[in-house]
């Protein structure tokens, strides 16, 4: 039907635990991480500044001593948590080549455009379920009994982390470097390290200046809202019969053409939801 609009909803899991992926795209980071977190969210860091997405001015919050330091991890266990977090880069780079799949369908269509494309990465922030030495199975840790994955148990299922037979997760050292520059994880609701995404917006025939980014507050609600907006769909009042409650959401259109607008999404209620999203305007291909 080329004369109607289509929608997607495209949702693989990453990067959510367990992190699974096949081997080999694990196996590419083989090494990447061995200077251990705290390096690593310094070289994050530097990266968000020469992009632009944090101001020249950010400084880096400090590493609580809750998080043990990267220096401070016994030396034996240390391979198994590098592999921890070369599972978790893989896991990445698996799920964004499928994006980029459909994408290239879309392409293929003729129709990229004039496509909405919403490309939100990650699920809350990066999640400090894992303990302090990452997981094997994160059900052990959810039922109490995470003092049985010992460092010597860990060490014998490296070659099994992010296979089917395991439900792993990494340690909440990486879980603080990936949520560089805030401070804590996903667990602690009072920062933004534990609520923030970053989400990449593409379509060029609606969104003014390539690699553009916005910083107007939005919420994950807003999507629904904008979406409508730009199909010029209406909200739904009725569904099957059955009388919706309205949208609490904003519709976050008027920030693609004006990037220096006023927000216009001014409160949000956290019994709605606790994540929040960061919009980066792009109007090249996706990509983290």
């Amino acid at each position: 039907m080329p004369d109607r609009p289509f929608f997607v909803y495209f949702a693989p899991g990453a990067t959510h635990a367990p992190h699974h992926v096949p081997k080999e795209w694990a196996d590419k980071y083989a090494g990447k991480f061995a200077d251990g977190w705290d390096v690593q969210r310094e070289r994050t860091f530097a990266r968000q500044k020469e992009l632009g997405v944090i101001p020249a001015y950010a400084e880096l919050t400090p590493r609580h001593v809750e998080i043990p330091g990267w220096d401070d991890m016994p030396a034996e266990l240390k391979p198994v948590l590098e592999r921890e977090m070369e599972v978790y880069a893989g896991f990445l780079e698996h799920v964004d080549h499928h994006v980029g799949r459909v994408v290239d369908a879309i392409e293929d269509l003729g129709v990229l455009e004039n496509t909405l494309i919403y490309y939100i990465i990650g699920d809350n922030g990066a999640s400090a379920e894992g303990s302090i030495n990452g997981a094997f199975n994160e059900m052990a840790n959810f039922n109490g009994m995470a003092a049985l994955e010992t460092p010597e148990f860990m060490m014998s299922k490296i070659d099994e982390l992010g296979a089917p037979s395991s439900y792993n997760h990494f340690a909440v050292g990486w879980a603080w470097a990936m949520d560089s520059p805030f401070q804590w994880t996903k667990q602690v609701a009072s920062h933004w390290g534990g609520t923030r995404n970053g989400t990449i917006v593409h379509w060029p025939a609606g969104v003014e200046g390539a690699g553009g980014l916005r910083t107007q507050f939005v919420h994950c609600i807003d999507v629904a809202p904008t979406i409508l907006e730009a199909a010029g769909v209406p909200e739904p009042t009725m569904v099957n019969g059955v009388q919706q409650s309205p949208m609490e959401g904003t519709s976050m259109l008027y920030t693609f053409r004006d990037p220096d607008t006023a927000e216009r999404h001014e409160l949000q209620s956290p019994c709605t939801t606790t994540a929040r999203r960061s919009v980066q305007d792009v109007s090249g291909r996706p990509s983290p």
